[in-house]
Parts: structure tokens; C-alpha cells; sequence
């Protein structure tokens, strides 16, 4: 509740406590996508609250960069942030106060977490809604291998859209895809998917570092299916938008937008 102080000496706000919840979903955060994810206004507001929250024992902080080159905070969940609000706390072994220099890990669930963020807390098209969010941790079927990075449903005004999200940094091997792929399309006919979200069909969206390696995406996909699977790539979205009409097929070259 706002106003409750816990067991730390810090009068717990409604925003503070918006952020905690969020973290057992975003898991890492910076001070701008906290300033969106919690409601702050203020670059010196939100860097006041996080340094209380952080002494407080609620947030766990290190940095990433370099000395030289400069740091950025980055922020995750407690165990005891995670107690006194009722989230759930998954460990990210990392060394409270550490700097770390080309983390793969956190770069990843960044990358995920501006989608997250995108559907969830920044405006949406006319006519959109954000319905939720699930996050995986492992496969979700006994039968499958797919630990997707997240999964969001937006409602439109022809019908709710599920959506599977795969963030690809260009380490996995082409293997790996043809694997996902055929995993994918496996979950679609087997009724699962039906029977576990409670939809009639889903789409998988797959964004990917450059052009190059999106086209190998793309090749590897099209080996088996042309459906399902809408692909794009970082600076594509970080240029235009990601509702935008940046998606490409497994085959073709138009590119359609989402909705």
C-alpha cells in the first residue's frame, strides 16, 4: 500500500511500488525506461528515488560501459523489493555496484524490455489496446523446446493479435533456427496453442541486428514455411517505428505493418 514503510525506513510510494511490480517482468532497468514504466516527470526526481530505493535495499545496482568511455546505472529487483511488494524474485548474478563491459545478457533483455515497453506503456495506434504480457523461463509444453522471449496480446478492431517475440543478437546458429522454426510451427497445428492461450492463432516476431543477418533469418525460415513468422530488424524500428511497415514475410519483399 503507498505510505507503507515495510521494514525499510523508506515510505513506500504508489510509483515506487509500479516499478518493483514491473521489475519481476523487465528484470533490468535504466533510469529512462524507469521514468516510463513508473511515471516520473523529472530526470533529478527519478535519480533522488532510485538512489533511496537502492539504500533502502529494495534495488539492486551496477553499471555497464567502462569507466572511460562512460557508465550507465542499470537497476534490478531485491529479494527484499521483491518480498515487500509480492513479486517474484529471479536472482541476475551480477555483483551489486559492478561494472561490466559487453554483457550479452543484459543487452538481450534490453532489447526485449523496449518491446515490452513499447505495447505496454507508450502510446499505441488509434484503435489498439494492450491486453498483457507473459514472460517464459522454460518450455511451456512438455512437448517443445520453445522458451520464447515474451509474448504479448494487443486487441485491434478485428479481433485480438497474439504475438511470440524472438530477439536475435547474431550468435545462434542458422541450426537453432531451423529448429525454432519447425518448433514453432509444430505448437501452431498441435492445438496447444489453442489449448494453452486460449487463441486461434499466433504470429512470431523475430528482430534481428542488421539486414544481413535478416536475410538469413529469412532464408532459413522459408526453407518451411511462409507463414507465421514477421521479421525486422533494430534500426529499422529505431528509424521508422515499430508499428510501422517494416515487417518482412519469410518470402517476398513487401513489408507490411503489424496491425
Amino acid at each position: 500500500m503507498p505510505g507503507n514503510r515495510g521494514r525499510t525506513g523508506l515510505v513506500l510510494q504508489e510509483r515506487d511500488r509500479r516499478l518493483l511490480i514491473e521489475l519481476g517482468t523487465l528484470r533490468i532497468v535504466d533510469r529512462e525506461m524507469v521514468k516510463l514504466v513508473a511515471g516520473f516527470g523529472s530526470t533529478t526526481r527519478v535519480n533522488t528515488r532510485l538512489l533511496k530505493l537502492t539504500r533502502a535495499g529494495l534495488l539492486h545496482r551496477f553499471f555497464i560501459g567502462s569507466v572511460a568511455a562512460g557508465r550507465k546505472a542499470i537497476y534490478t529487483l531485491s529479494p527484499k523489493g521483491g518480498i515487500l511488494t509480492g513479486t517474484e524474485y529471479r536472482r541476475i548474478s551480477r555483483s551489486h555496484g559492478k561494472t561490466l563491459v559487453g554483457d550479452l545478457y543484459i543487452e538481450h533483455q534490453m532489447r526485449i524490455n523496449n518491446v515490452y515497453t513499447t505495447v505496454k506503456h507508450r502510446r499505441l495506434p488509434a484503435g489498439i489496446r494492450f491486453v498483457r504480457w507473459r514472460s517464459f523461463h522454460e518450455p511451456f509444453t512438455q512437448t517443445t523446446r520453445l522458451v520464447p522471449d515474451g509474448y504479448f496480446e494487443i486487441e485491434t478492431p478485428t479481433g485480438i493479435r497474439s504475438v511470440f517475440l524472438e530477439v536475435d543478437l547474431g550468435h545462434q546458429a542458422m541450426r537453432i533456427w531451423e529448429q525454432k522454426t519447425r518448433s514453432y510451427l509444430q505448437f501452431a497445428i498441435s492445438g496447444d496453442f489453442t489449448r494453452l492461450f486460449h487463441q486461434p492463432q499466433f504470429r512470431v516476431l523475430v528482430i534481428t541486428t542488421s539486414p544481413r543477418r535478416l536475410s538469413g533469418i529469412r532464408a532459413t525460415i522459408a526453407k518451411q514455411t511462409d507463414k507465421v513468422f514477421w521479421l525486422s530488424d533494430f534500426e529499422s524500428i529505431n528509424r521508422v517505428g515499430f508499428w510501422s511497415a517494416i515487417w518482412l514475410r519469410p518470402k517476398g519483399d513487401q513489408k507490411f505493418s503489424l496491425i
